[in-house]
């Protein structure tokens, strides 16, 4: 047994390094993984006076008069900027907004494939809470909607709160709010396979940064009991006796909102009779410990999700006696992705003018989520959809859009078909249209780079 586990953790490790090498070389060839093309039709050089001058002039005139208007005449409705200062990139930390590019990329990457949503990474050359904030908010004139990314804790709090209560378009930290979302999904659906109600069992959070942060908020406006929610930093147990939190307003405050009982101690102490861990802490294996695992209620579940390696090995938590193991990578079953949420939920409040994304409009997409996969259908191994069962998105577009009208919080009022069926169109479009360039060899083939 010893000697196939270490089989396998050796070609665990290679496949997780493929990526790497594989990357640095389509980086340079392609020198990019996005670009703008056209979507109006120039049949003639004489159309450039429609597009572009004198005919724009016209355009621009009808928005001076109404801005609202410029939803209507400019790609604004179907733009996101994802805005990053490189200060808390993946789990490389601080290196800086050139280096961060490529995730940014990425990210408007996955926007446009899976949601049908025109994204453009802006990664900002400060790292002052309050540039960031102003810069934002100056940036809002040409966009739907912005998508903050890898902004480093405390200031990522501050900076979203801020943003949220400031902006006229809906502002979205991915860090923490979907994280939030995606986990909180495949949480409901691992209550569902162990036959337990969130607001009876007890969940500790390893790691208690923006994402953890968040979704125990989430958890907790879900029906989960705050006295049975117990977030752990790297100091141990964050509980009301923890005077080095005054400092850090969200770790205070969720040392106030959780751990009721004010249990003390570390990682091993949280997870004693605990029914769900929530793992978003420092990369493993040896975070948390085998052993630990065994003191967990019946039918636990173990969410470890640190990258690039979990908090524990998944088959070690399975071991140990958890019931449900899901882990932030691909490679293994149960993947907790981001990915899963963002582009539906930004292609359903753009289609709705939505001027936020409430904690509510938030529940209701990882409901969505969870649903995407039937009752009947949910088993240990399959807890959430993956990305490539695309259909997630226009379902998720459509319920959060009209959560955002029900909340009162959208500037246009449409059913949940009309939302469903517009998202399949995008989504469709963003996918023939990749398809049709790699077949026309406009994007070409990196085979021989491989």
């Amino acid at each position: 047994m010893k000697k196939q586990e270490k089989v396998d953790i050796k070609k665990l490790l290679k496949t997780a390094l493929e990526p790497s090498k594989i990357a640095r070389k389509l980086h340079p060839f392609y020198r990019g993984k996005i670009e703008i093309v056209p979507k109006c039709r120039v049949k003639s050089f004489d159309d450039f006076s429609i597009w572009y001058s004198p005919g724009v002039a016209a355009v621009c005139t009808d928005i001076y008069k109404k801005p609202e208007l410029v939803y209507k005449y400019t790609n604004k409705w179907n733009s996101v900027a994802v805005v990053s200062d490189g200060t808390r990139v993946l789990g490389l930390g601080d290196i800086g907004p050139e280096a961060g590019m490529p995730v940014m990329e990425g990210k408007a990457l996955l926007y446009k494939y899976l949601g049908g949503v025109d994204a453009y990474p802006i990664c900002l050359g400060t790292k002052d809470e309050k540039e960031i904030i102003q810069t934002v908010k100056i940036l809002q004139p040409s966009f739907g909607g912005v998508n903050l990314e890898d902004i480093g804790h405390p200031k990522c709090f501050s900076i979203l709160n801020t943003l949220r209560e400031e902006c006229r378009i809906p502002v979205w930290h991915d860090d923490q709010q979907g994280t939030a979302l995606v986990t909180l999904a495949g949480l409901i659906n691992a209550l569902k396979v162990v036959g337990k109600k969130i607001e009876k069992v007890k969940i500790a959070m390893i790691g208690a940064g923006a994402a953890n942060i968040c979704i125990s908020k989430l958890l907790n406006l879900y029906g989960a009991n705050p006295a049975n929610i117990i977030l752990v930093d790297s100091h141990g147990i964050i509980n009301k006796d923890r005077n080095d939190l005054i400092a850090n307003s969200e770790k205070w405050l969720s040392a106030r909102n959780t751990n009721i009982n004010n249990v003390h101690g570390g990682i091993k102490e949280a997870i004693e009779n605990a029914d769900a861990v929530i793992a978003l802490s420092t990369p493993g294996p040896g975070v948390i410990k085998k052993d630990w695992i065994k003191t967990m209620a019946k039918s636990s579940i173990v969410f470890a999700c640190a990258n690039p390696v979990p908090e524990i090995w998944p088959w070690e938590a399975k071991e140990a006696g958890a019931a449900v193991v899901a882990t932030g990578r691909s490679d293994f079953p149960n993947q907790v992705n981001n990915s899963l949420g963002f582009p539906g939920v930004f292609r359903g409040v753009l289609d709705v003018m939505a001027s936020t994304i409430t904690d509510n409009m938030c529940i209701t997409a990882a409901i969505e989520l969870a649903s995407c996969i039937p009752d009947n259908r949910i088993k240990p191994s399959k807890i959430l959809p993956t990305m490539d069962n695309w259909e997630i998105f226009p379902k998720i577009a459509a319920a959060i859009g009209v959560k955002a009208i029900s909340e009162k919080v959208a500037n246009r009022k449409i059913s949940y078909d009309k939302i469903f069926d517009n998202a399949k169109i995008m989504i469709r479009r963003s996918r023939a249209i990749t398809e049709t360039m790699m077949k026309k060899s406009y994007i070409k083939s990196a085979k021989d780079k491989i």
